[in-house]
């Protein structure tokens, strides 16, 4: 039996072979991620008289650039174990010199499949390769959100600091609108009172009737009478306010079309993750992305690991700390989706908010607290995923106070 090990990367790759009992049988090769690439690849497979019955390969799931490489392989019938990086940097701690090259790698990879002898893998669906495209996407569209809001409140604490004490959300409806017309002080002094009630009854739908938004003028008008904002080379800061703005309202279009999409496909799946507190359509997508087939975790402590939510040990002789941080290994994706649905369970699931609860009364930070709950909804997602059941609420009385 023999074992090859790819190393993944952008634009080459490198494979080698070792035998039953761990020795490298002959030279590793590097191929291109190309057509030529995967011909050089071929070649080196049958020069060693590699075949689908007497070889097992395994490379590292990195990025997506293993997709084709992975794809290629089982075209030719071949055993491909694609597996989790963590699993070849464990290997990797046990070499005395942890050198980091692609030959090294390519070497542990095989190693890693001829100890382990995992089971075949097969390519996800199709519909799993749109949500893990959809909701990295997402992510991205998400972030670049967020940064262009930070500088929005950059250039308005320069120009107009006080405006902030106005709007509970400044980038709500009624004060985008607000902002994409008249962002400096001295614009809010030019305007007629009753043009900006009607703007922003009007941006509201309603919700500010004409009387809260008069209130909500007149305080306005005070504040930019007021405003202790610079005077110097505003029409810039105005131009890139209203730019900013601009950028974001496109920016949240596209959000909700990615949603959407994301959710249409979420339908499609046969689960029962969107019954849990904290878990919708889009968090839903997110983990089933990541997660791919959930019967490849055999107990819920691995599916933790997977997420980088399980504690790192600091250990030195007999020394074992107790003040653990989140190793934050695996999918930062499927950890930042699995810590939002826990923040909002926290609050709103019946037996989940009394377990947040008791910790915080113990004194436990609220970082603490809910991370402590992340522990819970991944045991929760897995039972509800594997046993392809809806979510039951199950309180522990020791948690209810007399």
């Amino acid at each position: 039996m023999f074992f090859v090990g790819i190393d993944i990367g952008k634009r080459n790759h490198e494979a080698a072979i070792i035998d039953e009992k761990g020795k490298p049988v002959g030279k590793p090769i590097r191929f291109s991620n190309t057509k030529a690439g995967s011909e050089k690849l071929l070649q080196f497979i049958n020069n060693h008289e590699l075949l689908p019955d007497n070889s097992m390969i395994g490379l590292e799931a990195t990025g997506h650039y293993w997709l084709s490489v992975f794809s290629f392989l089982i075209d030719l019938g071949f055993n491909v174990i694609p597996f989790n990086p963590i699993q070849s940097d464990t290997l990797r701690n046990f070499y005395i010199r942890k050198t980091k090259t692609d030959t090294i790698d390519a070497v542990l990879i095989a190693q890693v499949v001829r100890m382990d002898l995992p089971d075949q893998a097969h390519l996800p669906s199709e519909d799993i390769v749109r949500l893990k495209q959809l909701s990295r996407f997402r992510y991205s569209i998400v972030d670049q959100t967020s940064d262009l809001k930070r500088k929005v409140i950059a250039s308005l604490d320069q120009v107009f600091p006080e405006y902030e004490k106005l709007f509970s959300d400044m980038f709500g409806k009624s004060s985008t609108q607000l902002l994409l017309q008249s962002p400096l002080p001295e614009d809010i002094l030019e305007i007629d009172s009753k043009k900006l009630i009607e703007l922003l009854n009007k941006a509201s739908n309603g919700r500010l009737t004409i009387e809260k938004s008069t209130e909500k003028v007149q305080q306005l008008k005070e504040l930019a009478k007021d405003s202790f904002g610079i005077r110097v080379a505003t029409d810039v800061y105005k131009l890139q306010i209203q730019l900013l703005l601009q950028q974001i309202l496109g920016l949240e279009e596209q959000l909700k079309t990615v949603e959407e999409e994301m959710a249409e496909l979420v339908e499609n799946q046969d689960q029962y993750l969107t019954t849990i507190t904290g878990i919708g359509p889009v968090t839903a997508a997110v983990i089933i992305s990541e997660v791919g087939d959930i019967q490849r975790f055999e107990r819920p402590n691995q599916l933790l690991a997977f997420a980088g939510l399980d504690a790192s040990v600091h250990q030195s002789g007999d020394f074992t700390g107790t003040r653990n941080k989140l190793s934050k290994r695996g999918s930062p994706y499927l950890r930042r989706a699995i810590w939002q649905a826990a923040f909002i369970a926290s609050y709103r699931d019946p037996a989940l908010s009394l377990y947040y609860q008791s910790l915080r009364k113990r004194g436990k930070h609220h970082g603490t607290a809910v991370g402590a709950v992340c522990r819970k909804l991944v045991n929760i997602i897995f039972a509800v995923w594997t046993k392809a059941k809806p979510y039951e609420i199950h309180i522990n009385p020791d948690l209810i106070d007399d």
